[in-house]
């Protein structure tokens, strides 16, 4: 009989994964590399993620590798702008592109009616090869020359799903503002993408399996989906399932797992850690109840930022003129409340530059 885990167990597996369970100190491009790169649609939350997660974080560093182009901002799983390292946006680019093109085309379907979208794809690529950064709509626009009955925003925002593009700097950089503004990902890393695997062989979908694993298992493949949104990886989990362990969650659902990967004692301690708006540690799962209870679960879909006491999400955040604001989803222990404030003035400190150091709980 397989062994089960409960939700505490999980709990405390994805927080020692997730490096949320002790504050490490790994650099912060091997850090990015380790969790399979971090969901960043909102340009400076990945800075609060890193923060929580890195012993002695330097903000400067991450945005040194941003204009080093050691790592990217792209749209990439789920279809969701992602900060990853600029070897796994080439690695993983092709593998996504089915992926991507069927989610564009869900939203886009009727107004592109029976727009071929190779010639969509080149008449892209032929916009955007001078490498000047441009903005979606800009490069709908330009492409509305050829299609006008179309429409800029749905030429601009399929363009960008089936080129690969990166988000240059300024935006995603700390402190800094700037729109998105894409160049061609060939451009701006200086190749092009790997391009896909041949003869039905699927590396990079194995290679993401055990990636997966060790920033997120144990886990179902229902999981694995949730996070990438790549539906055709049974074959990649058949082709590493000799290397893997299993187990059972308490809803009976098989759990694949690394072998030697931590899988802590659920009554281990564990600290508050404050997580930015859409952090994978919530959004990587289809089955969150490890992390977060179902009632809440939508906050998380809905970009509020999440405080996790004793493994869990119990309380959201916001910050108002350099104050951290908490509010709590359910009733917190003196001792949590001090440990809550306790973080979120380091929070606010580190948000402010050493300015302010307030923290109110609602």
């Amino acid at each position: 009989m397989q062994n089960r885990l409960d939700a505490r167990a999980l709990g405390r597996a994805t927080l020692a994964r997730q490096f949320l369970l002790e504050r490490v100190d790994t650099g912060v491009r091997d850090a990015v590399a380790h969790l399979c790169g971090l969901q960043a649609q909102e340009p400076q939350e990945p800075f609060t993620g890193l923060w929580s997660r890195l012993r002695g974080f330097d903000p400067h560093e991450l945005s040194a590798l941003l204009l080093e182009r050691r790592v990217v901002r792209t749209h990439l799983m789920r279809r969701t702008v992602h900060l990853v390292t600029a070897e796994d946006a080439l690695a993983w680019r092709s593998r996504h592109d089915p992926m991507l093109r069927q989610r564009v085309l869900g939203v886009y379907r009727r107004e592109l009616g029976d727009l071929d979208l190779d010639e969509l794809a080149a008449a892209a690529r032929e916009v955007t090869a001078d490498g000047e950064p441009r903005s979606m709509p800009e490069i709908g626009r330009a492409l509305a020359a050829r299609w006008p009955d179309t429409g800029p925003r749905p030429l601009g925002e399929v363009a960008v799903s089936l080129v690969p593009m990166v988000q240059v700097p300024p935006r995603g950089v700390w402190r800094a503002s700037g729109g998105a503004r894409n160049v061609p990902m060939a451009d701006w890393l200086g190749r092009e993408v790997d391009p896909p695997s041949p003869n039905g062989a699927d590396p990079v979908g194995a290679a993401l399996v055990r990636r997966y694993l060790t920033a997120f298992g144990p886990a179902a493949s229902a999981d694995l989906r949730a996070w990438c949104g790549l539906a055709g990886l049974p074959t990649a989990v058949a082709a590493v399932r000799d290397e893997l362990v299993s187990f059972r969650d308490e809803r009976g659902r098989e759990l694949l797992d690394l072998p030697d990967a931590p899988r802590p004692d659920p009554d281990t301690p564990t600290p508050v850690r404050y997580l930015p708006a859409f952090d994978n540690a919530i959004l990587g799962y289809a089955d969150r109840s490890r992390i977060i209870d179902d009632a809440h679960r939508g906050l998380s879909v809905a970009g509020e930022r999440a405080v996790l006491v004793d493994g869990r999400v119990a309380a959201t955040w916001t910050v108002d003129d350099a104050t951290v604001v908490v509010q709590p989803l359910r009733r917190l222990t003196r001792a949590e409340r001090t440990e809550v404030a306790e973080e979120g003035r380091a929070l606010a400190a580190f948000l402010s530059e050493g300015a302010h150091h307030r923290v109110r709980i609602s």
